[in-house]
């Protein structure tokens, strides 16, 4: 039951900060397009949740990837020492189901 409350919160949460994002996007399309593009006109809050979307599919991605997230990665790699980078390639050949690759 615990679980379950949990993951309403976080989906009614999700969903409030779905909103919020779609009216900022609203507001500043309405604050600025206007005024750069004399021909275009405002946006409603559906449309605004659209542009949303499409900015996050075409700039962002899901789930956390591209955009700064990136670098992340690599600067964790770069801080590593020999010795734990080719145990990091081990553990990661073992879960691919590949032997590692010995040596000549």
């Amino acid at each position: 039951m615990k679980y379950r409350a949990r993951f309403v919160g976080k989906a009614l949460l999700l969903v409030a900060a779905i909103a919020v994002l779609g009216g900022i996007v609203m507001a500043l399309w309405n604050a600025v397009v206007p005024f750069v593009f004399s021909g275009a006109r405002l946006v409603d809050y559906p449309h605004a949740l659209g542009l949303l979307i499409l900015s996050r599919i075409l700039f962002g991605g899901f789930r956390g990837r591209g955009g700064w997230h990136e670098g992340r990665r690599w600067r964790r790699w770069e801080a590593m020492t020999p010795e734990e980078r080719e145990q990091f390639k081990q553990r990661a050949q073992s879960r691919c189901g590949r032997a590692p690759e010995k040596e000549a």
